[in-house]
């Protein structure tokens, strides 16, 4: 049996003690880490850290988790373990734009995004030969308000099916109902064409160009039934001028979205993303 790869993440009530419990019971198995992040919310009493180590051969999972039961319950944590071995598999959304799901797809093409793509949705038969011509299983759901009930509920079967690990709304054009968003809290990412909170609905690129801004930007948040009011993942912003039209704005605008999108896919992934009530702590 070869060494094996994880990541620890956990979150408790702040006190002293925490990182000595947690490194002395991974010492005594011979661990080697890797990384280590830390993070104490001071304005919640909330200690946040991820460890990223290398468990030496015959030290398996059960092996960790009967090592760090004390700790954790002597300090109440909240914790996840995960083994890096194993290739996450994302479940990806889109409507009729499809420059995030390009993005994404290249990215994991060439390897900087560690995942596999089980299956691309659509309301929109747009993306098929995208996701043919990958390789990935493209399924068809068109949506009305009279369907909503019953095509989400196809979506949700596919993505138990797929056991997905992450839903990844790339530009995907429909609002997720509050019995969905709820039942995959944590599990969903939208990336959002906008710097929010400023400039919601529609056209968001030519709301901001009738204003005259000077920056735009893209937000991916985890979805919740509170519409655009999920945890903040990753955003970017980009300067504009007042000699932009708003096709510019919108060409600029695609390319923050794919960027902002694929790096909060990526930091979700690789577990270096903590909720933190509304919102996130992000171990870079």
């Amino acid at each position: 049996m070869s060494s094996a790869n994880f990541v620890l993440t956990l979150s408790c009530a702040d006190r002293p003690g925490i990182v000595a419990a947690i490194t002395t019971e991974l010492a005594a198995l011979n661990a080697n880490i890797a990384e280590s992040n830390q993070f104490w919310d001071q304005e919640t009493g909330r200690f946040f850290m991820r460890l990223a180590f290398t468990a030496p051969a015959g030290v398996d999972r059960q092996a960790l988790e009967r090592a760090l039961k004390s700790p954790i319950e002597r300090f109440s944590m909240k914790t996840a373990l995960t083994e890096e071995s194993r290739k996450k598999r994302i479940v990806i959304l889109v409507s009729k734009f499809d420059h995030t799901l390009l993005h994404l797809l290249y990215q994991i093409r060439v390897g900087w995004l560690d995942a596999e793509v089980a299956a691309v949705i659509s309301n929109h038969p747009d993306a098929q030969k995208i996701a043919e011509d990958a390789g990935i299983p493209f399924h068809l759901l068109p949506v009305t308000k009279e369907t909503k009930v019953a095509q989400e509920e196809q979506i949700l079967a596919l993505i138990q099916k797929t056991g997905a690990d992450l839903v990844v709304l790339a530009r995907y054009m429909q609002v997720l109902s509050d019995n969905l968003s709820t039942r995959l809290f944590g599990q969903v990412i939208n990336i959002h064409h906008s710097f929010l909170p400023s400039f919601k609905g529609a056209k968001p690129y030519h709301q901001a160009h009738e204003r005259g801004v000077k920056i735009i930007g893209a937000t991916a948040h985890y979805v919740t039934p509170d519409l655009d009011e999920g945890p903040i993942i990753e955003q970017e912003t980009a300067r504009v001028t007042h000699a932009m039209s708003p096709d510019d704005l919108v060409a600029a605008g695609r390319d923050i979205e794919s960027r902002v999108l694929a790096r909060a896919v990526k930091l979700h992934l690789e577990n270096r993303v903590m909720l933190n009530g509304r919102k996130t702590v992000v171990f870079g």
